[in-house]
């Protein structure tokens, strides 16, 4: 059986992410390919990161003939969860033109699991629900031997009787070991190699060491994962390692987990193997100020080369942070974020506004503790309700025709709140102003220093004028919407 693996992230439908042009391949879609190889399918993929639209499909199509399509999103990527409208029609097209084509068409993506029905509708023969390397997998065989009942099949939705049928929960994979190494041969490598040369000057890969994420943050939305959380073994992560720097030479990883090295003493372990063996590389996580202060936690990622750490701040309010069922504290953030510092790895903070209830005094509050913590970088949202989320069933009430965003720069505000939607798009461009503005100013401090020296401390120092300027007027423009 011929099995042709596609997604629907189309990174010039995504303007911002176009112009970053730092793209990183569909790791869950090559995972969902090498299982499938390892069981004896003849699999094929069409990455669509850099295609001009749906349309690049109809020859490829005609080309591999294949008797089934998967439309497989990557799960570990958080561009894919934030199911963009643009790439969900984009979908839609390919499926029907499979359909056309002849082809059975399965889809797994936390925006089709959100969405089953349209999926469906849009000619779609299957949705996986949950972790579908097993679903995909038993479905196959089904098709395989011309059998039409699929009731068996965990971790499926598809029209019965006029009717969207969901068949039993899949349980989730505890021995991610077991799994095979994704199947980077399909991907043309070198295309992503000249992206992030041209945009970085170095090469950016993306590995997974775990799926899911345990905490109960009431606005993050977990479809494909859930609320488990598996890890493979440092051995096993290494061996990859090993094999990406061997085959493509990579600069830098991108550990795409939710939480990287929950697992007590995995960062540890993880850490002395990557010495032991030699590796040599930087990498950037995702984790939580509570865990970062655990076990010695940053001391291991320093020691296995830690860049950089991303920290789901959200805000400097200890009221939102409680709201959100966040689980961490205005102190935690600041104490993990001093001792990134003291260990030589870049703080860099998720901040989310437009919280329910968030206030003037609130937002204040975050940009007390940014001017205070000075992280690295920034990235800045507002509240975004996704289904499935305690969030989503507190304002689904208000979501008209609009339920999400058309690419992950709209960051549009669809339910009512404190303050109206063009407040909180103005604060964006406020707070990224106030952030450049303080960093400049901590860059002059520096140039009195021992640092003064270093070119990348003088040339911000000497922008300190403009950003000032640039935060006034902003600024400005931002209190007219109070």
């Amino acid at each position: 059986m011929r099995v042709l693996f596609t997604h629907s992230y189309f990174l010039r439908y995504d303007p911002k992410q176009w112009r970053t042009m730092q793209p990183y391949a569909p790791l869950g879609t090559i995972y969902a390919a090498a299982v499938l190889r390892q069981n004896g399918y003849e699999v094929f993929l069409h990455d669509v990161m850099f295609s001009e639209g749906p349309e690049t499909l109809a020859p490829v199509l005609q080309s591999v003939k294949p008797d089934v399509l998967v439309i497989y999103d990557d799960g570990f990527n958080y561009l894919t969860k934030m199911c963009l409208t643009n790439m969900r029609e984009a979908a839609f097209k390919m499926s029907r033109m499979a359909k056309e084509a002849g082809c059975k068409v399965v889809v797994s993506s936390s925006d089709s699991t959100d969405h089953a029905g349209e999926y469906l509708e849009n000619k779609a023969d299957y949705i996986i629900i949950g972790e579908a390397e097993q679903t995909l997998l038993e479905l196959l065989a089904k098709f395989g031997n011309k059998e039409t009942d699929v009731e068996g099949v965990k971790g499926l939705a598809y029209q019965q009787d006029g009717n969207i049928h969901r068949t039993g929960a899949r349980p989730v994979m505890n021995n991610l070991d077991s799994l095979p190494l994704p199947a980077w041969d399909l991907v043309n490598v070198a295309d992503y190699r000249n992206a992030w040369m041209q945009s970085t000057g170095y090469f950016s890969m993306n590995v997974g060491t775990t799926r899911g994420c345990p905490f109960k943050c009431n606005w993050c939305a977990k479809p494909i994962y859930g609320n488990r959380y598996n890890a493979r073994t440092p051995e096993h992560v290494v061996v990859e390692l090993k094999m990406l720097k061997e085959r493509y030479h990579f600069d830098h990883i991108w550990f795409c987990d939710d939480i990287f090295g929950l697992k007590p003493g995995w960062v540890k372990h993880f850490a002395e193997l990557v010495n032991e063996e030699g590796l040599k590389f930087r990498f950037k996580i995702q984790s939580r100020a509570d865990l970062l202060l655990k076990d010695e936690q940053i001391q291991y990622l320093a020691d296995a080369g830690c860049e950089v750490v991303w920290m789901g701040a959200e805000s400097g309010s200890q009221r939102i942070l409680d709201a959100m069922d966040k689980g961490t504290t205005v102190e935690q953030i600041g104490e993990a974020t001093r001792l990134l510092k003291l260990h030589g790895i870049k703080p860099a903070f998720f901040l989310q506004f437009g919280y329910l209830g968030e206030t003037k005094e609130d937002i204040q509050m975050t940009l007390d503790m940014v001017k205070r913590l000075l992280p690295a970088d920034l990235g800045i949202s507002v509240s975004y309700p996704l289904p499935g989320t305690g969030f989503y069933e507190k304002v689904k009430e208000q979501l008209k025709t609009k339920t999400n965003w058309t690419d992950s720069d709209e960051l549009a505000l669809m339910f009512s709140n404190t303050y109206k939607p063009e407040f909180y798009k103005q604060l964006h461009r406020y707070v990224h102003a106030f952030y450049k503005k303080a960093s400049a100013a901590d860059r002059l401090k520096k140039i009195f220093s021992k640092d003064s020296l270093r070119m990348k401390n003088l040339f911000t120092a000497m922008k300190f004028p403009y950003y000032s300027l640039k935060e006034l007027q902003q600024k400005r423009l931002l209190q007219k919407l109070y």
